[in-house]
C-alpha cells in the first residue's frame, strides 16, 4: 500500500483505504467505485446525440470488427421498444444487461397502463437501477453511461442522458464516451434552434460533432434517425458518405469565407 506521511508516521493513501467498499464514503465525500465506472465511460468509445425538432440522432464511433466478425453482433445503438432507443459508451456486457432490463420494463409499461413509456419515464428507470448498484454490498456499479433519444406520445422529441452515478438529465445535444467533452465544445459552438427545424442539418450536426474525434473517417461511424410514429432508420454506408460530402462542401466554403475576409 503506498502511504502517505503525516509527521513521521505513514498512514496508507486515502484512496486505497476507501475504494475497496462500494457503499463507504471518502471524508471529502467521494464513493471511488462510481468515479472508476466514470473513467470506464470516458475510455468508452463516442456517442453523440442531437435533437431536433420532428427527429432525433444519435451517432456511435465503431469498432473496427475482426475478418471473421459479423459485424451485425456488434451494436452501439439499441432500440428499447417502437418509440425509444439509446446509444451507450463503456462496457458492452453492462450495456447488454441494462437494454434487456429496459426492454422488460417498457413491455411491462404497455402491458399495465396499455400506453407506451414516456422516454423520461424509462430513462428515470434506467437510472434508479444504475444508483441501487452504487449503494449496496456485493455489487458494482454499471460501467455504462447512455443517450437515451425517443419520442413522447404526444410526438415531442426527447434526448436525455444518465451515468453510472444514476444520475439523469435532457439535453438538446450532448456527447458521452472518449472526448466528450471536444464534441460537446463543438455542439455548444454549432447548435441552434435553426440546426433543429431542418432534418438534414440535424443529422449533420452529429455526424460532424462525431467526425471531430474518429480519426479513420465515416466507416467507423454509425448513424440512426428516430422520426415519430416511424421504426428506428440505421443509416446505410451510402446515406452517411452522402453526409460527409455535403460537410466537407460545408467546410471548403468556410475555408474560403475566411480566406476572402482577411
Amino acid at each position: 500500500i503506498n502511504a502517505e506521511y503525516m509527521g513521521d508516521k505513514p498512514r496508507p493513501n486515502m484512496a486505497a483505504r476507501y475504494d475497496r467498499a462500494i457503499t463507504v464514503f471518502s471524508p471529502d465525500g467521494h464513493l471511488f467505485q462510481v468515479e472508476y465506472a466514470l473513467e470506464a465511460v470516458s475510455k468508452g468509445t463516442t456517442a453523440v446525440g442531437v435533437r431536433g425538432n420532428s427527429i432525433v440522432v444519435l451517432g456511435v464511433e465503431k469498432r473496427s470488427a475482426a475478418k471473421l466478425q459479423d459485424p451485425r453482433t456488434v451494436r452501439k445503438i439499441c432500440l428499447l421498444d417502437d418509440h425509444v432507443c439509446l446509444a451507450f459508451a463503456g462496457l458492452s456486457a453492462d450495456a447488454r444487461v441494462l437494454v434487456e432490463k429496459g426492454r422488460i420494463e417498457c413491455q411491462s409499461h404497455r402491458l399495465t397502463v396499455e400506453d407506451p413509456a414516456t422516454v423520461e419515464y424509462i430513462t428515470r428507470y434506467l437510472a434508479q437501477i444504475k444508483q441501487s448498484y452504487t449503494q449496496s454490498n456485493g455489487k458494482r456499479p454499471f460501467g455504462v453511461s447512455a443517450l437515451v433519444a425517443g419520442f413522447d406520445p404526444d410526438g415531442t422529441p426527447r434526448l436525455y442522458q444518465t451515468d453510472p452515478s444514476g444520475i439523469y438529465s435532457a439535453w438538446q445535444a450532448n456527447a458521452i464516451g472518449r472526448s466528450a467533452k471536444t464534441v460537446r465544445e463543438y455542439l455548444e459552438k454549432n447548435y441552434s434552434p435553426e440546426t433543429a427545424a431542418d432534418e438534414h442539418a440535424t443529422k449533420k450536426l452529429a455526424l460532424r460533432a462525431l467526425l471531430e474525434v474518429v480519426q479513420s473517417g465515416s466507416k467507423n461511424v454509425e448513424l440512426a434517425v428516430m422520426r415519430n410514429g416511424q421504426p428506428l432508420e440505421i443509416l446505410s454506408g451510402a446515406a452517411v458518405d452522402e453526409i460527409v460530402a455535403a460537410i466537407e462542401k460545408d467546410k471548403e466554403a468556410e475555408a474560403a469565407k475566411a480566406k476572402a475576409s482577411k
